[in-house]
C-alpha cells in the first residue's frame, strides 16, 4: 500500500484552506474564560468544541499535549478523542509534544506518536533535536513509513533558547545545522518534504531557509505579538510552506464554536491578504 506523504497532504490542505495553524491549548485561563471547570470534563468540552469549530475550516490544528497531560490518564484519553475526530479528514493535526531522546527511548516515542497504528498518532508532531539531529532517526523513519511528518525545533522565540540555538558549530549556528539537516531529509521530495522546522515568528530568526524544501511552523501569530505583515517579512526566503500558528487570539472568541470558527477564518483571510 502506497501512503500519501505528509508533505503532499499538507500542500493540498493549505491550497484548500490557507496557511493557518490553530493551536488547541486548553490551559487553565482559557478554560475559565469559557466558563469551564479545570478538570477532565471541562477539558473535554473545550477540546470537542474546538473540533466542531475547526474541522474542515483550517489547514492544520496543533493540540498542545502538555495541557492534556496535566489531567492525567483522563486527559490523555481526551487527546486521543481529539486526534481521532480529525483523523482522515481535511484538517491535519500537528501534535505539539517536543519529544527527543536516543536509542530505544526514541523508538518508543516513535511507536507512541508516529508509527502505523500509533495510539497517539497525529499527522505530524514536533520534535526536539538537541540530543543531535541524528537521534531523531527512528522517529523520522517511522513518520515516513506511516505517511506522517515532523517539525524539528530550530530557532524558538523564547530568550532562553538563544545560547543554544545561536551557538556556532563548524561555522554555522546550531539552529542552522538543524535546518540544513532537515533540508537533507527533504531533498528531492515533491511537492514538499515531510520534515519541517519550528522557527518563532516574533523576532528576526537569522536563518537561511531557502533550501529547506519543507514546511516551517511559525508560532507567535496574534496574542504573542507577530502580525501577518511580520510573517511575510521574516519568512520571505522560504522554499516551502510557512504555517503561522495562533492560539489565544482565536480561542478567546469561544466558547461558541461558530465564533471560534469565525475568528480563525478572519485571521486566515488577513494572512492571505498579505501575500
Amino acid at each position: 500500500m502506497v501512503r500519501a506523504t505528509f508533505g503532499g497532504r499538507l500542500d493540498a490542505a493549505v491550497s484548500r484552506f490557507g496557511a493557518l495553524c490553530v493551536g488547541i491549548d486548553p490551559h487553565p485561563g482559557l478554560l475559565a474564560e469559557w466558563g469551564l471547570t479545570d478538570d477532565p470534563d471541562g477539558l473535554e468540552r473545550f477540546a470537542m468544541s474546538c473540533v466542531e469549530a475547526l474541522v474542515g475550516h483550517v489547514a492544520v490544528v496543533k493540540p498542545q499535549s502538555a495541557f492534556f497531560e496535566r489531567h492525567g490518564s483522563r486527559g490523555i484519553a481526551v487527546l486521543e478523542r481529539v486526534l481521532a475526530a480529525f483523523a482522515g479528514g481535511p484538517t491535519l493535526t500537528l501534535l505539539d509534544v517536543k519529544r527527543g531522546d536516543i536509542g530505544s527511548t526514541m523508538d518508543a516515542y516513535a511507536d507512541a506518536y508516529l508509527a502505523i497504528g500509533a495510539p497517539l498518532g497525529a499527522d505530524a508532531v514536533t520534535l526536539s533535536p538537541y540530543l543531535g539531529f541524528g537521534s531523531l532517526g527512528p522517529a523520522l523513519d517511522a513518520a515516513v513509513d506511516a505517511g506522517r511528518g515532523a517539525f524539528v525545533l530550530a530557532r524558538t522565540s523564547n530568550p532562553e533558547g538563544a545560547p543554544v540555538q545561536l551557538a556556532e558549530w563548524a561555522g554555522r549556528s546550531v539552529g542552522q545545522t538543524m535546518v540544513d539537516a532537515a533540508a537533507a531529509r527533504n531533498a528531492g521530495a515533491e511537492p514538499l518534504g515531510d520534515v519541517g522546522v519550528v522557527v518563532g515568528a516574533t523576532s528576526d530568526h537569522g536563518l537561511d531557509l531557502s533550501a529547506l524544501g519543507g514546511p516551517v511552523l511559525a508560532p507567535g501569530l496574534g496574542a504573542q505579538g507577530a502580525g501577518p505583515a511580520d510573517i511575510v517579512a521574516r519568512f520571505a526566503g522560504v522554499s516551502g510552506i510557512v504555517l503561522p500558528s495562533a492560539s489565544r487570539s482565536v480561542l478567546t472568541a469561544g466558547p461558541d464554536a461558530a465564533a471560534v470558527r469565525s475568528a480563525a477564518e478572519a485571521l486566515r483571510d488577513e494572512l492571505a491578504a498579505e501575500h
